[in-house]
Order: C-alpha cells, then structure tokens, then sequence
C-alpha cells in the first residue's frame, strides 16, 4: 500500500480491432438482411471480426501494448491489471493474468470483470477508485470483446449488431486534485429486474446455449428513458454541465440510442461518438474504441472534458466524466 494521492488520471489510451471488416453487403449474403435495414434500424455499416485463432487476450494484449508505449511506462510500473469482458471462452486463469503474462507485467494485481457492455467503465471507476485509495499507482485498464465467437448467424437480429475489439487505458495517481487530466466520481447501478433481457449462455429448453440472445424492445425502450438523468448525475457529480462536454461517448450500440441519449442531456458543444458504424457493437471495447478513435483523429484534445457512458446486460449502466490525456 501506498500513500492515497490527491486524484488519478488518465495518461493514455489505445485500441486494437481486427483486420477482417464484415460489411452489411456480405451479411446480405449469409442471413436474411439488407444493408438498408441494418442501417436504418441500428445505423451500422460494417464491424471487425476477429480471426478464429486471435483470442480476446490477444486483442486485450494489443491494445494493452499500445496504451503502455503511449503512456511512456515501463511494463514494470503497472501494479494492477483489470480487464472488462464477457467472452472469455476459458475461465481461468483469467484474460488479466494472460495479459500481464503476454506484456511480462511482473507482480501486478490481476483480475477480470463482467459488466458486459458497461465493462469497461466498470473497469475504470474500479481502477481509479484502488489507485485514489492507495491500493495501486499505476493500473491498467481494458475492455475487450470477441462477439462473434457467441453469435446465432441465422439470427437476424442479433448477428448484424456486433464487432470485436478492444481497447485500453493507462490510469495513475496525481497530486493535484484539480488535474486537468482526472477521473470523475463514477455514477452507477443496475435494474436487474429486467436483466434476462440480454443473455449469453443461459439453458433453455434445448439444454445449453452458448449464444448471445436479447429483447431489443425491452433494451430499447430502456435506454431511452432510464439512461440520460444517469448521465446527468455523473456530469453533476464531476461538476461538469453537460454544455461544457466537449464529447459524448457512450456505449456504442445502437445510433438512435447514442443520438437520443446525447439529446436529452443536452451536451450541445459536444462531439458524439458514432463509432458503432464502422465498428459495430463492440461490446466492453465500444466506449474505449470510441474514445481512443476521437484521440487520433484530433477530435478532442489533451483536457477536454468527456462523458464516458456504459450500458448493457444486467441491466447495468456506468458514468463518468473525465479530461483526456
């Protein structure tokens, strides 16, 4: 244990997707669909599938590598290693251990965590919360998802809407309260009451299914009137007006939902993400992805504010506000 600092930050951040792009045109050919109708009902053009044998280790440990070099770390410096999925096929030891072991993170605290597509700012709010209590000086954050490996290809509705991925951050300690590159306070919670909405893996008649099935009405309707006053609070407990956001990201499922949530909150000066187009849902990797593919394209600049916003199976949801590295 160390002494508790003043706040944590972000230092960097990085993603990892697959070569292969699957486009709408091609998923025409394989299930009963359209581009027309996948575009107009979840706004997405094409996702990355990952190959049969990149695991969502690999794909943690790619964008894991890059996020190290970018924060200008030694692997030796991280003390802790979380990493946000729901689909990782073996169960132990864990994809955090694996990472660690790949990018030879000697001695860190390792541990996965499911919160399905609101992973990883689970993932975050668990880091920055060890780090601002000591527990960690520098962690390693990661959301990283392999769909494709749980899909029903015969389904329609659910085969269209998912990418892989992943993507990662570098979160430290910082004297100074009023860091221009903090971590906000975390707001979350869940309506477990609905959670059988979204399922991966649960027993139906048939016996054992491992494959991804959900309500898309229930989750709709859901998001649309439950998600933005939680984003709100999240912007009230950084004391941020949502205004003053400079960008928007949430869990990129859906264009109707991104648009919708964004517009209730009333982040006007905001860039919103819409990263779902091109990536498809990416599952725990979506918010990152987003975030680091804003970075890049300059977008968004070194202290911007930016509301990071998870959501998914459970029915979980997590927000924070934080200022880019």
């Amino acid at each position: 244990m160390t002494a508790p600092p003043a706040g944590t930050r972000i230092l960097s951040l990085a993603h990892h997707q697959p070569t292969r792009v699957l486009t709408n045109e091609e998923l025409a050919g394989m299930v009963d669909t359209s581009d027309e109708w996948i575009r107009s009902r979840i706004g997405i053009a094409s996702r990355h599938i990952a190959a049969e044998d990149e695991s969502v280790a690999d794909m943690a440990t790619s964008a894991a590598a890059k996020a190290i070099a970018r924060a200008g770390v030694d692997a030796a410096d991280i003390d802790l290693v979380i990493v946000a999925t729901c689909t990782a096929v073996d169960r132990m030891p864990s994809v955090a251990a694996r990472v660690a072991r790949n990018l030879e993170i000697p001695a860190a605290g390792v541990f996965d965590v499911n919160a399905a597509c609101a992973g990883f700012s689970y993932a975050l709010a668990t880091a920055s919360l060890a780090v601002a209590g000591g527990g960690s000086r520098t962690a390693l954050v990661i959301g990283a998802d392999k769909m494709s490996d749980f899909l029903d290809w015969e389904d329609r509705s659910t085969c269209v809407i998912f990418g892989d991925g992943a993507g990662a951050a570098v979160v430290t300690a910082t004297d100074s309260p009023t860091d221009a590159e903090s971590v906000g306070p975390v707001v979350w919670g869940s309506q477990p009451e609905r959670g059988s909405a979204i399922t991966l893996g649960t027993s139906g008649p048939d016996g054992p299914r491992a494959l991804f099935r959900q309500d898309g009405h229930v989750v709709y309707r859901w998001a649309l009137t439950a998600l933005a006053p939680v984003a709100r609070r999240a912007c009230e407990q950084a004391g941020v007006a949502p205004s003053e956001l400079a960008a928007v990201v949430t869990h990129q499922a859906n264009v109707r939902i991104i648009n919708a949530v964004a517009q209730k909150l009333g982040a006007t000066r905001a860039v919103v993400a819409r990263d779902v187009v091109e990536s498809g849902n990416t599952s725990a990797a979506s918010v990152p992805l987003a975030l680091s593919k804003l970075l890049e394209s300059g977008r968004v600049s070194s202290g911007d504010p930016v509301l990071l916003f998870g959501f998914g199976a459970g029915l979980v949801y997590a927000g924070q506000v934080v200022r880019c590295p």
